[in-house]
């Protein structure tokens, strides 16, 4: 008997044939009709279970659309970005800053109230224009600031007593503010910028650690769908030799040679394996479309191509070379080497700022011999013909008792202090992370040939048993049994193999060798 789609009552009277009618009037109210609903559910697999495309997909062309595509990725490379915009904002401090301006004033007097204004009919009036233009730096090695300044006045009035009117003036001023206790130097000047600059650092080998992460969910999601299919073709084997079986229990009971319970035994055998090859063909649509979400590809419609397991050609690696790698390479314990650099940044600002303010301001100046000969003329007075001034003054200022500065360096050490401890309790977990996968190596390397050799053995007996049973030495229940034990050696040589992958993968992602193997170029 085949089992197809077709009228439900005509397949329970089929079914119902083939037992003795006591066994039939107990089963068909609970075993047939389940039977039948798992046969009628077969030619409606899910659509993953759809033939895939013929072009396939290799492990490596998935992993390239995966670093293409994966949303992860994409949002790490804008972090990255403005890791490194933030250092750019952090190193325009040392930009020169340019200043300019220009002022017109008009005053005008209701009334004259002395004649010594010079203003015989109407009030006083004053009429000026002032531009200023100029130029400041802070520098890198003493953090003081240094500024360069310059003024054209051009001033008029209606006062009889001005000696030019109108008048033109020119002024020019140097100025330097330095701090000489707190903030001063080298390290507070560039404590931002190098702050930023160890971000970006820390911002890239995010990225890297995000690429690593990617590479090794999309080798997971590749061997996952691998495994699936996998196991639908296991399973298919499976329904095909009991459904075999069935139809020789079914030919063989026409001669007298199979009982009814034979038959029945087969039956059972059949739609077992129809309902697990079902489950199979669901799994196989849940891991594709795991695939197609890791690699970004919307189109869910489309299912990936065939797909398959490389050779395994990895050699069983080594702990102390492995682990040597995973010190030099592995993102998650250089970034927190680099935080670790930041946040001491941050303590040496803290111990600079228990000092008080004292600061240092000067300028000096020269201001050109007013003319009436224009702007030209003021400037041109300048180098010969001027005036000048100076000035000198040191300022000191300290909070009583410093509570706040202390307590923000006391604060900066124990966040140094703590950053240390995480960083051995990372390469703590490094070192048993990576024992943990090399060691998983070496066991699956040995679980992959054992299971090899016990597959060879269940196929051996599944074929003693059945050769048994054609001759009549054996019955159909110890047939399924051998089949079900052939099937499930596949399945533990199948479960090896992809633990075996996976492990080497672990290892790769700690060693940061997977970027090699896929070519994987890193920015700068």
């Amino acid at each position: 008997m085949n089992l197809k789609n077709s009228n439900f009552q005509t397949k329970a009277s089929a079914l119902a044939s083939y037992v003795d009618p006591p066994i039939s009037q107990a089963m068909s109210r609970h075993l047939t009709p389940a039977l039948l609903a798992l046969a009628l559910l077969t030619p409606f697999a899910p659509a993953g279970a759809q033939t895939t495309p013929g072009k396939p997909l290799s492990l490596e062309e998935a992993v390239g659309l995966a670093l293409k595509k994966n949303f992860d990725i994409q949002i790490q490379t804008f972090t990255t970005q403005n890791a490194r915009e933030s250092f750019n904002a952090s190193s325009a401090i040392f930009d020169p800053t340019l200043t300019s301006s220009i002022t017109r004033s008009v005053s005008q007097a209701a009334s004259n109230t002395s004649r010594l204004d010079g203003a015989q009919l109407e009030g006083p009036r004053n009429d000026g224009t002032t531009v200023r233009a100029g130029v400041s730096q802070r520098l890198a090695p003493t953090n003081g600031v240094i500024g360069l300044s310059a003024n054209l006045t051009r001033s008029a009035t209606n006062s009889s007593n001005a000696l030019l009117n109108p008048s033109f003036g020119n002024g020019l001023t140097a100025t330097l503010s330095q701090p000489l206790l707190r903030n001063v130097g080298r390290e507070s000047a560039t404590s931002a910028s190098r702050r930023s600059k160890l971000g970006v650092d820390i911002a890239l080998l995010g990225y890297t650690s995000r690429i690593l992460t990617v590479i090794a969910a999309t080798e997971t999601a590749y061997y996952n769908l691998v495994s699936a299919r996998e196991t639908v073709r296991i399973r298919q084997l499976t329904l095909e030799r009991n459904q075999n079986l069935f139809d020789e229990n079914t030919a063989r009971r026409a001669t007298g040679v199979m009982t009814d319970l034979d038959v029945l035994t087969a039956e059972v055998g059949v739609a077992n394996a129809r309902r697990a090859l079902i489950i199979a063909q669901q799994n196989v649509a849940d891991r594709e479309d795991a695939l197609l979400n890791v690699i970004n590809l919307p189109e869910f419609d489309s299912r990936p191509g065939p797909v398959r397991f490389d050779d395994f050609k990895g050699n069983v690696p080594s702990f102390a070379t492995s682990y040597k790698l995973a010190r030099e390479r592995f993102p998650d314990a250089l970034t927190q080497q680099e935080a670790i650099k930041q946040f001491e940044l941050d303590l040496i600002v803290a111990q600079k700022n228990l000092k008080p303010t004292l600061n240092l301001d000067a300028s000096l100046g020269y201001t050109a011999k007013a003319t009436k000969d224009g702007f030209g003329g003021a400037i041109a007075n300048i180098p010969n013909d001027h005036g000048n001034n100076w000035s000198l003054g040191v300022n000191y200022s300290m909070p009583w008792g410093q509570q706040a500065d202390k307590a923000n360096h006391r604060s900066s050490l124990n966040t140094v202090r703590s950053q240390k401890v995480r960083l051995e309790q990372l390469e703590q977990t490094l070192v048993v992370n990576v024992r943990g996968a090399v060691r998983a190596v070496e066991t699956q390397l040995v679980a992959v040939e054992i299971a090899g050799k016990a597959t060879e053995l269940s196929a051996r007996q599944y074929d003693l048993q059945k050769a048994r049973f054609d001759a009549g030495l054996s019955t159909a229940r110890l047939v399924l049994q051998a089949q079900e034990d052939l099937e499930t050696a596949r399945f533990n040589e199948l479960a090896a193999k992809v633990a075996l992958r996976q492990a080497n993968g672990e290892v790769s992602r700690l060693e940061a060798s997977s970027l090699g193997r896929y070519n994987v170029q890193l920015p700068q």
